[in-house]
């Protein structure tokens, strides 16, 4: 039995007892919660775990240190593949703390990796899925930079490729033909740090959302340079990007190799880099997977019955071909 106040209850339970019954099913216990009260119930041993695993939970949010739903999925995770995992320093400093005072960390071991690959290297290539965080992450990163002074400016730019409309076609001048593609990347960057403080940072230069076409020709000195959906990039677009990179600089590279948007004959320079930059030093390469999915946990379902169901066709394929 576990002694609780009413205040640490409710981020402790989580909204509609969430978090409950996601420690109940990882360790296949019981939890009852009456006014002070929290009871776990199971076989012995289990019940030990869980009501440390609570216990650990409880003392983060004594600390006035805040813990969410993600949080606690994280960190079973991770003590289910490592069993030997402190909750405090999993649920260590955040990265930053965004304009809204949310607490941005990562939440699986994997995002962990990726946030250490990027506090250590000047380059990292990033790959994976939808929703496990690569460009969001990326760019707290960069942000958490730019507040330390480490860099004086973060410019952040996508390959554009047309899938559909042509560009010549849509309204307005060129960077409002551009902003759909952008788009993404203001509202994640909006998120982090709100709308009034990233217009002013963009007006000072201190922040860049371009298209990479834009970055031929320019060195880029003291800067955190985010490319994302780097899968769209050509070969040549690919080498273009990565000279860019100048003095007190930084790189990450990010995309999901398996989602290109180029023609089925132009190979992607992201693919081609990952090939032949590997062993370089100085260079990290992380690669997230369906594990690593932060968003709805329909979104995680959804890509590992899509990454089966291609599999299962490119089985069915090279039995054809035999």
């Amino acid at each position: 039995m576990l002694k609780v106040s009413g205040e640490e209850l409710k981020p402790l339970v989580g909204p509609n007892d969430i978090n409950l019954r996601l420690i109940e099913e990882a360790f296949g216990v019981s939890l009852v919660h009456r006014e002070e009260e929290l009871r776990v119930f199971g076989a012995e041993d289990r019940a030990a775990q869980a009501a440390d695993l609570i216990a650990d939970f409880l003392r983060v949010v004594r600390q006035g240190r805040s813990l969410t739903t993600p949080d606690v999925r994280y960190a079973l995770r991770t003590i289910q593949r490592q069993g030997n995992a402190s909750v405090e320093t999993l649920l260590a400093e955040p990265i930053i703390v965004t304009h809204r005072g949310r607490p941005v960390r990562p939440k699986t071991p994997g995002q962990a990796t990726y946030v250490k690959a990027m506090q250590t290297h000047d380059l990292v290539f990033c790959t994976g899925p939808a929703g496990t965080g690569k460009t969001y992450l990326a760019m707290a990163v960069a942000m958490a930079a730019l507040r330390d002074g480490k860099v004086s400016r973060v410019v952040l730019t996508r390959p554009i490729v047309q899938a559909g409309e042509e560009l010549g076609f849509l309204p307005g001048d060129i960077m409002e033909k551009v902003d759909p593609y952008l788009r993404p990347l203001h509202d994640a960057l909006q998120d982090i740090v709100g709308t009034t403080r990233f217009h002013k940072h963009l007006e000072r230069g201190i922040i860049e959302v371009i298209p990479l076409a834009f970055m031929r020709g320019r060195t880029l000195n003291d800067a955190f340079i985010v490319l994302d959906e780097a899968q769209n990039t050509t070969r040549g677009q690919m080498k273009m990007a990565l000279t860019r990179l100048g003095f007190g600089a930084q790189m990450v590279i990010t995309g999901d190799i398996t989602q290109s948007d180029l023609p089925p004959t132009t190979p992607s320079g992201m693919r081609h880099a990952l090939q032949v930059l590997q062993g370089l030093k100085g260079i990290a390469f992380v690669e997230l997977t369906g594990d690593d999915i932060v968003r709805h946990d329909l979104v995680q379902r959804i890509v590992r019955a899509y990454d089966s169901a291609e599999h299962d066709l490119s089985s069915r394929t090279q039995q054809g071909c035999e």
